[in-house]
């Protein structure tokens, strides 16, 4: 899922980040791309808690966004649209059964031993920062 974000450049050229049908979803950064990583952090918390709270999430066309009066007025003083992968928790946990070479799985359990983490929330943040990587949200 991916929600659109209204981006905006602020006169110390910081970039900040607000999606319209995440109310209260806001976000920055020193550059585009450290705020739309930063964005997506940040929609992934919010939406955590709708779903903890047993909501869903409204999303509109592109069209009704634009439609929108304050995204037309944000776009009219140079704002620009950005699609944000939804990244996370939808809350609800599925069990998956995957298969991984053992010496691999090994590696898995002692990374996640190290870091003092369960199996399955190593490999859920390491599917994260792949994710984020391929959508390129890697600030790094």
């Amino acid at each position: 899922m991916r929600l659109t974000a209204v981006v905006d450049r602020a006169a110390d050229g910081a970039f900040g980040v607000v999606f319209p049908d995440a109310p209260g979803c806001t976000a920055m950064g020193d550059t585009l791309d450290e705020a739309l990583t930063t964005a997506a952090d940040a929609l992934a918390d919010w939406a955590a808690d709708v779903f903890e709270a047993g909501r869903d999430i409204p999303v509109r066309t592109i069209e009704a966004l634009l439609a929108d009066d304050d995204v037309k007025e944000a776009l009219g003083t140079g704002a620009i649209l950005a699609s944000v992968p939804l990244l996370g928790a939808r809350g609800k946990l599925a069990r998956v059964n995957i298969s991984l070479d053992d010496g691999l799985l090994a590696d898995i359990d002692d990374a996640a031993k190290s870091l003092g983490v369960t199996r399955s929330a190593f490999l859920a943040s390491a599917a994260r920062d792949k994710i984020r990587t391929v959508a390129g949200l890697d600030a790094g």
